[in-house]
């Protein structure tokens, strides 16, 4: 983490319910609820939930586009929720966002040009010569003709529109880019085009990456690590490969069995999770996951399981941070080979200890 550019400390992000004539508070929306995270520079960090669970919430957030309730987000170093004014313009310049909807993130009364000229003008960078050639440059950089650039949005088809907005947002040069589900609206033929054109983008300008989707097979090609979001609250964390080989969460393998697959060898055994998700504004007590997990005991309902961290993986979880203790102390209790015993049982032993769990969908699978 000595090499976070972004450090956010529990996040919290409430929205009031209000009321009466009188418009009185008598509830909140916990949409984001104790987020703690970091992402390194020259990172991509998936963020992957269902809809509803705080994702969008979480990245808009992160940019101040809407204002934390609680919680300290450090950018560089720098804790933004503290900046006013020329300060927090100043931070926005290192800190963009390419929205979902590609239609209507778009001004249908400006230009090509005004659009991502806009940002340029905001923080008073160059003269007109100068932007202009900025633009013409951004455009070709994300593969749109620089004579288009006289066009209105209304003209291009939904994937170059998502261009337009990624041009957009590199124009000011940040380095870090909040990709709120930037593929979703667009079709499958154009999604493979957006996400190379990303990937390159961030190696030849070293940027980074908050990737939010609920597509888990573009998250596990283009992410570093994932985040997993349930009601508000981070309950899995950690690299791609470790998170897609060996889920430790019950919600985590349930949303991973629902990759379809053409390859045999990868294929899960299909988890239906009972029940709705419930709603944000009256989370269930202990673990929020407990009323739709099959893993579920007293002590889940009880009592919310803390983000605890084994070998760079992070996960909520009671029964498996139980699981995972046992196996890691059951080598121990065995008895020690004497001198003269065969050695060849010590790495069975030490083997048996690790982390990765055999078949768990098999455990997540609900009774019938």
């Amino acid at each position: 983490m000595t090499h976070s550019l972004l450090m956010v400390r529990e996040l919290r992000q409430y929205f009031p319910i209000r009321r009466g004539v009188f418009r009185r508070v008598v509830g909140h929306v916990r949409a984001v609820d104790g987020v703690s995270l970091f992402i390194r520079r020259g990172e991509t960090l998936g963020l992957v939930g269902e809809s509803g669970c705080g994702k969008t919430t979480l990245g808009r957030t992160i940019l101040r586009l809407i204002e934390p309730t609680e919680g300290q987000i450090d950018f560089d170093g720098q804790d933004i929720t503290r900046l006013r004014g020329r300060a927090l313009r100043a931070a926005r310049r290192d800190m963009q966002i390419v929205f979902q909807d590609p239609y209507a993130s778009l001004n249908p009364r400006m230009t090509v040009r005004a659009i991502v000229e806009e940002g340029l003008k905001i923080h008073r960078l160059g003269t007109a010569a100068q932007r202009l050639e900025k633009v013409a440059q951004t455009l070709d950089e994300v593969g749109l003709d620089p004579s288009y650039m006289d066009r209105y949005p209304h003209e291009f088809s939904g994937g170059q529109r998502q261009r337009i907005g990624i041009a957009r947002a590199l124009a000011l040069a940040p380095r870090l880019l909040v990709l709120d589900e930037p593929i979703s609206a667009l079709d499958v033929s154009i999604q493979s085009q957006i996400i190379n054109l990303l990937t390159e983008l961030k190696s030849r300008h070293s940027l980074t990456y908050l990737f939010i989707s609920h597509d888990l097979s573009v998250v596990e090609y283009i992410a570093d690590r994932v985040a997993v979001m349930y009601l508000g609250e981070i309950i899995e964390l950690a690299t791609s490969e470790a998170l897609y080989r060996n889920p430790l969460h019950p919600y985590t393998r349930a949303l991973l069995s629902a990759i379809p697959s053409i390859d045999p060898q990868r294929r899960r055994q299909r988890i239906i999770l009972p029940g709705d998700v419930p709603s944000p504004a009256n989370p269930p007590p202990g673990c929020r996951f407990h009323p739709r997990c099959p893993l579920a005991e007293d002590l889940c309902r009880r009592q919310a399981p803390p983000l605890v961290t084994i070998d760079d993986h992070a996960f909520a979880c009671h029964v498996v941070q139980r699981e995972l203790a046992q196996q890691r102390t059951a080598p121990d209790q065995r008895p020690q080979p004497g001198p003269h015993d065969d050695d060849s049982a010590a790495p069975a032993a030490k083997a048996a200890g690790r982390i990765p769990g055999a078949q768990p969908e098999e455990r997540g699978s609900p009774p019938a």
